[in-house]
């Protein structure tokens, strides 16, 4: 998911796929070395933006506006559904099913 992020983030941009390789194999030691079972997204999505900005400005816009965007999204569905207390969603026969949502 990684290179793929990235490979779009710069695409039409003058940047080997040598070094975005690099910079993808730089990410995931740093992640292994940390010894955590699992790694938010957003701390990835931060060492990507990181290293793209420093790859390339254009590049680093591209994702970051894109992950933005995802994660404003994300938090926006969060909080109209928080207050809510949403413990059911109606069915496709506008019944209500048990479908917790936190």
């Amino acid at each position: 998911k990684i290179i793929k992020g990235m490979l779009k983030a710069c695409e039409k941009r003058p940047v080997p796929i040598e070094k975005i390789e690099k910079i993808v194999q730089s990410i995931e030691a740093k992640l292994r070395s940390s010894n955590k079972k699992e790694v938010k997204a957003e701390k990835i999505g931060e060492l990507i933006m990181k290293a793209l900005k420093k790859l390339d400005k254009v590049a680093y816009i591209r994702f970051a506006s894109v992950y933005r965007e995802f994660q404003d999204s994300l938090g926006q569905a969060i909080e109209i559904i928080k207050p809510h207390g949403v413990e059911s969603l109606p069915d496709s026969n506008d019944s209500l099913s048990a479908t917790r949502i936190y």
